[in-house]
């Protein structure tokens, strides 16, 4: 029992501020509470069990870089789709539809993301130390740890969701992807093999120029559609 609890304090405390929880904040602008919980549970469960059974199979035949790349691109998608978003009530038919592919998408951004972060690599580490006979043990507190410090981003991302105006929260998710989307790019081009790669800063650049411009217009066109403009 002491171990359960040291595993889930270790693997909560990793997760605090951490670019996923920042990024399940983000979420609640799109998706339904529901939505979020099951995508990020399902995940975490996947990633953790992973994680300690085949400790560290992911991190071995997929290159680190590749998987930043890959997270940077989703982060970047997520924060293309959030500006300028209407927030108004689906009809049933709609909802019913989106249903059952927004937690497909929240897993599969989850996943991706949190693949070679510190609460990975934590789950990896205990999981080698304490040996196949506690592989549930610590797969259960790690997943746990995880979850915990998760929903606190979902509830806060609801919180403010209900208290700001409409909008807000969309344009805050905006920001929150779009960050994160150039700096992991940055991260994962400096990743590459070779000693040096001094085109990292010039192409993350390059990209987030092209990215805000066609936010810029993407925005422009969601706000003042065709027939609209005055």
């Amino acid at each position: 029992m002491l171990l359960f609890f040291k595993i889930l304090f270790t693997e909560f405390i990793a997760e605090m501020g951490d670019k996923t929880q920042l990024m399940l904040v983000a979420m609640t602008s799109k998706y339904k509470l529901r939505d979020i919980i099951l995508g990020t549970a399902v995940a975490i469960l996947v990633l953790n069990g992973i994680a300690v059974l085949a400790g560290g199979f992911v991190s071995e035949f997929i290159p680190t870089w590749l998987i930043r790349l890959i997270a940077a691109a989703a982060f970047l998608f997520f924060s293309f789709t959030s500006l300028g978003d209407k927030e108004e009530e689906e009809d049933d038919t709609r909802h019913k539809g989106r249903f059952a592919f927004a937690p497909l998408t929240v897993f599969c951004t989850f996943f991706v993301a949190e693949l070679g972060d510190k609460t990975q690599l934590t789950a990896i580490t205990f999981g080698a130390n304490e040996g196949l006979q506690a592989a549930l043990i610590v797969w259960l507190a790690c997943s746990i740890g995880l979850f915990a410090a998760d929903i606190i981003g979902m509830l806060i991302g609801y919180l403010l969701k209900s208290k700001t105006p409409d909008g807000l929260l969309n344009t805050l998710a905006f920001f929150i992807f779009a960050i994160f989307g150039i700096l992991t790019l940055y991260e994962g081009l400096n990743m590459l093999p070779g000693k040096t790669h001094p085109f990292a800063l010039p192409i993350t650049m390059g990209i987030a120029v092209i990215f805000m411009i066609a936010s810029v217009i993407r925005f422009t066109i969601t706000m003042y559609p065709k027939g609209k403009i005055k």
